[in-house]
């Protein structure tokens, strides 16, 4: 549903790697993904179609690592445990923060997204004394009065000396006051300011959807193509088989001709005139037998065969 969204792709080459070791692919569907494959990385390399942020919690990550130089040495605390939590906990998670907290009313639920991002748990009633602890605070609780509060903020700026804290309220109504962003050392965005730059990003991948479709429908046109192809494929395979067969009975000849000792220079002009004659027969019947609706259809054909046939 997210346009530009690679993780659909992911899932089409891992179905396909399944299908391989079951050997169920088969020559067409082979051909097909593997055309796919390639026009999806035409696509995203000659568009922006995945180019842009569109996400919340991708938007979140972004402003994240231009505060900080890496993820990777941040201490996080993610404030409740639904699904917005969890989706910021795992775009987080991808770039392997220094520590993981979880603070949650219910602890079970904390507890599930611990294990799973290998963090740890606290209750809400921790949260004056682990806030100081973090780098990044992600909130996003049911709680209708804010959870943080500027005096608190404050309390952990001086434990901190003052080192900057980075802060996203992503409830409705908000989990932080409105004040905390006139602190100093404090970066607070919301979930409207989030919001604003997943929008900017999904307008910016909107437009390079008509460029992606025109890629898309080049390659599409070419597979079509070579699909139909195979459609004659067992005519071409009757028609060598015919010419083989042919070519084989005319070589045996000349060679038990050359064998009996006739002139090899005679022996290799009528085998290229008995060949000759053999291929152009099935045409040439075909023309002389043919009604007078066929003849037209068929010179055509031999013309763009042939490409040096006269035309009447």
């Amino acid at each position: 549903m997210v346009i530009g969204e690679p993780q659909i792709l992911g899932q089409f080459k891992e179905a396909v790697k399944s299908a391989e070791a079951a050997g169920t692919l088969g020559l067409v569907l082979n051909k097909l993904f593997q055309r796919t494959f390639s026009v999806a990385k035409t696509v995203r390399t000659e568009t922006e179609i995945g180019a842009s942020t569109v996400s919340m919690a991708s938007a979140a990550v972004q402003l994240a690592q231009r505060i900080y130089p890496s993820i990777e040495g941040q201490n996080i605390m993610f404030v409740g445990a639904g699904e917005m939590i969890e989706l910021c906990a795992a775009h987080f998670g991808a770039h392997y923060p220094k520590n993981v907290t979880f603070a949650n009313r219910t602890e079970e639920r904390a507890q599930q997204l611990a294990e799973r991002f290998r963090g740890r748990t606290i209750g809400l009633s921790d949260l004056p004394a682990q806030l100081a602890l973090h780098d990044i605070v992600v909130t996003s609780t049911a709680s209708q009065l804010p959870l943080i509060g500027k005096g608190l903020v404050e309390s952990a700026l001086k434990v901190r000396k003052h080192r900057p804290m980075l802060m996203f309220d992503l409830a409705v109504p908000r989990d932080i006051e409105a004040e905390v962003s006139t602190l100093d050392d404090v970066f607070l965005y919301t979930v409207d300011d989030l919001g604003k730059i997943a929008r900017e990003g999904l307008d910016v991948r909107q437009h390079a959807v008509g460029h992606a479709e025109v890629i898309i429908d080049s390659h599409v046109t070419d597979f079509m193509r070579w699909l139909g192809s195979r459609e004659v494929v067992p005519a071409i395979r009757a028609m060598r088989d015919v010419a083989e067969r042919s070519r084989r009975h005319e070589v045996d000849r000349a060679q038990r001709r050359l064998a009996r000792g006739e002139d090899p220079q005679r022996v290799m002009e009528e085998l290229s005139r008995a060949l000759t004659n053999k291929l152009l027969h099935p045409p040439m019947h075909a023309l002389g037998h043919a009604s007078a609706e066929e003849r037209e259809t068929l010179a055509t054909t031999l013309s763009r065969l042939y490409q040096k046939l006269p035309r009447e």
